[in-house]
Parts: C-alpha cells; sequence; structure tokens
C-alpha cells in the first residue's frame, strides 16, 4: 500500500474528512488530497512533504516514520546533514554600518573651554568695576552711569547624555504563514528550530549575536533590539540572517 492509500485509509478509519484535517494541521485541502493521490508536488520540496507526512499522521492517530522512511526512500533518501558554517553564513549578508563611539575627549574638550570663558568673563567683569570705583575717588568727578553688566556665560543646563551601550541582542520574530526556523546565539547552541504557524510569536535573546535561517523568505516579520525591520526576503527562497548588540543602525 503506497503512503497516500495509507494516508487516507487511516483518515476514513478515524472518521475524519479531508477539511477537518485541513483545519487541524493547517495544511491546505489541495495539498492533502495530493498527498492521498501520492502526488507530493504541491507540497513544496521534500523538506516540506516529510513535514506535511508527520503532520497529518499524528491527527489521523498513526506513526509517522514508517511513512516518511518511504518517502525517503522513493525520493532520493532523507536529507544530508549541513554544516554549521555553511548553514548560518549569510547568502546575502545584512549590511549595517559600525556604530562610533562616543567622543569622550572632545566633550571634554568642550567642557573645559565653557568653564575657562566662564571664569575670563568673571574676573574681567569684577576687575573693571574696580578700576571704575578707584578713578572715581582720585579725581573727586561724579561718578558715570554704570554700564549694563555683561552677560555671564552660563554652562549649559544639561549636558547631552550618550545612550548606554546594548549589552544583549534582542530579536522577536512573528510568522505570518507556516515556515520552519532555526535560531542559534553566537556559541552555536540552538535557541529554536522547528516548523512556526501562522500566528506563532517567539522571542530570543543572546549576548553578543542571534543567528537565524528561515524556510521561506516573506513568511516572517522580525523585531531587532526593539526595531521591526519587517519582513526579510519578501517572496524569496532560505533566508539567512545574523544580528548583533547594535543592530539595527538607525537610518
Amino acid at each position: 500500500m503506497s503512503i497516500g492509500e495509507t494516508l487516507a485509509e487511516e483518515r476514513q478509519r478515524a472518521g475524519l474528512s479531508v477539511t477537518q484535517v485541513s483545519l487541524q494541521t493547517r495544511i491546505r485541502e489541495t495539498v492533502i488530497r495530493g498527498m492521498e493521490a501520492d502526488d507530493f508536488s504541491f507540497c513544496g520540496g521534500n523538506f516540506y512533504a516529510r513535514g506535511h507526512i508527520r503532520s497529518v499522521s499524528r491527527v489521523i492517530g498513526i506513526d509517522p516514520e514508517p511513512l516518511v522512511a518511504e518517502f525517503d526512500a522513493t525520493h532520493g533518501g532523507a536529507p544530508q546533514p549541513v554544516s554549521a558554517v555553511s548553514a548560518f553564513e549569510p547568502e546575502q549578508p545584512v549590511a549595517f554600518r559600525e556604530r562610533r563611539a562616543p567622543n569622550w575627549s572632545a566633550a571634554m574638550a568642550l567642557a573645559l573651554a565653557f568653564v575657562v570663558v566662564y571664569g575670563v568673563v568673571q574676573v574681567i567683569g569684577h576687575d573693571g568695576g574696580g578700576e571704575r570705583r578707584t578713578a572715581q575717588q582720585v579725581a573727586g568727578t561724579p561718578a558715570p552711569a554704570a554700564p549694563a553688566p555683561a552677560p555671564s556665560a552660563s554652562p549649559e543646563s544639561s549636558d547631552p547624555v550618550a545612550a548606554a551601550p546594548r549589552t544583549k541582542v534582542e530579536v522577536q520574530v512573528a510568522a505570518k504563514r507556516t515556515t520552519w526556523l532555526n535560531a542559534q546565539d553566537d556559541k552555536g547552541r540552538t535557541l529554536f528550530s522547528g516548523m512556526l504557524n501562522k500566528g506563532d510569536v517567539k522571542d530570543w535573546t543572546a549576548k553578543k549575536r542571534i543567528r537565524l535561517v528561515i524556510g521561506v523568505g516573506g513568511s516572517v516579520d522580525l523585531t531587532v533590539n526593539g526595531k521591526e525591520l519587517g519582513s526579510p526576503g519578501e517572496g524569496g527562497g532560505v533566508q539567512r540572517l545574523s544580528f548583533d548588540r547594535n543592530d539595527p543602525e538607525p537610518a
């Protein structure tokens, strides 16, 4: 008995319609009907076909592994493992400008200049007043009208405070449709690996970097370090992205 015949027979034995299986697995009815006819072309590739076989098998109450093994035997075998280097090296690197550190030397020099100017103005103002009073006493002439006091330079009420550097990178993924996703931190530890269904939201935090491999471009919305980036690779294939604590660079 073929894979499709097994799926169809076990579905009927479980008393489920194609529509009911579609609602529980979120797989389109046309794809399920094609699978039951041993036509897996609607699945979008062998990777997704294996996932669909597992999803449908669980819903109708059978062990999916024998069917997956049969699928691999008739469709070129199981996928070969992919090395971490090739899986997480971006095909199209996301370009972010390097953030420059605040120039503390220039800020200190500017503050010192303000202090010096303020001190000079205060000294000149006080000395000038003393000289005018001495001249009045010696000459014995009426005191001239005192000029308006020179405005004194005052330090700025508040200096801009440089934003504290981030100590971690935060990434949120919101699935717009069913897709496969893998997330790892900078030490290669897996934060998540599996299928995301439409509406699923995942959050991850790492110390230095988070790397993502997204099965279908445009299938998720990304928020990195609190800023929404939208859907990367709209209409494209597999997306490989990498984010650190300084991403994204402000426009």
